[in-house]
């Protein structure tokens, strides 16, 4: 049963995991500085911490569905409230949204009647504008949609009043990813260029 494991990787983390890393998780008990904001998809696939190699209290997660952020002050609920807290009461330096390839959203977006017994969904992705239809779209097509969709999410969150005033002051980042999960690469939005590039590495 999957219960069995989940409860059997409690007890690893307990023996083992904890005990290594007691000083940490004591040092978090008093509070949080996370360095980022990362918006991501609910997709299992995606493990934002194995992705990007932080320790627990580095980054500030929201996982929701297509990564979607919707503008303000449509919509305002827990993504909004999410964005307010992080970049007003944690003061996080960067704001990541990370796409991926394969995504189910970009799928359900192309072909929004098969959607109709998940009203939900179907409302949600409305956030996606994405106005092509395509039954059987190509991965090609469906990477292309996750990056016109991650660069969507980033102007919405400019019209967020605490993101907005952060980006005027010049101590706010805002940062739009692809994961393609095959290869495991990031690539990256160039706002010159318009593209998404390859994250060279360090």
């Amino acid at each position: 049963m999957p219960l069995d494991k989940f409860l059997s990787g409690i007890s690893r983390f307990r023996q083992t995991v904890y005990p290594e890393h007691r000083a940490l998780f004591e040092k978090l008990a008093r509070g949080q500085r996370p360095e980022a904001l990362f918006i991501t998809c609910s997709d299992s696939r995606i493990d934002p911490s194995l992705l990007t190699q932080t320790k627990p209290g580095e980054l500030f997660i929201c996982r929701v569905i297509g990564n979607i952020v919707p503008a303000y002050p449509d919509a305002i609920g827990g993504v909004s409230a999410t964005v307010e807290y992080a970049a007003g009461v944690l003061r996080v330096p960067e704001i990541i949204v990370c796409g991926h390839t394969d995504c189910g959203v970009m799928r359900g977006a192309l072909a929004p009647e098969d959607l109709r017994q998940y009203p939900s969904v179907a409302a949600w992705l409305r956030y996606t504008k994405i106005a092509e239809r395509d039954r059987e779209p190509s991965p090609e097509t469906l990477t292309a949609l996750a990056e016109r969709n991650i660069v969507a999410q980033l102007q919405n969150l400019r019209t967020h009043p605490i993101v907005a005033q952060r980006l005027e002051a010049g101590d706010l980042g805002l940062h739009g990813w692809v994961y393609h999960i095959g290869p495991g690469v990031i690539t990256a939005y160039d706002e010159t260029s318009q593209r998404f590039l390859p994250q060279a590495p360090a």
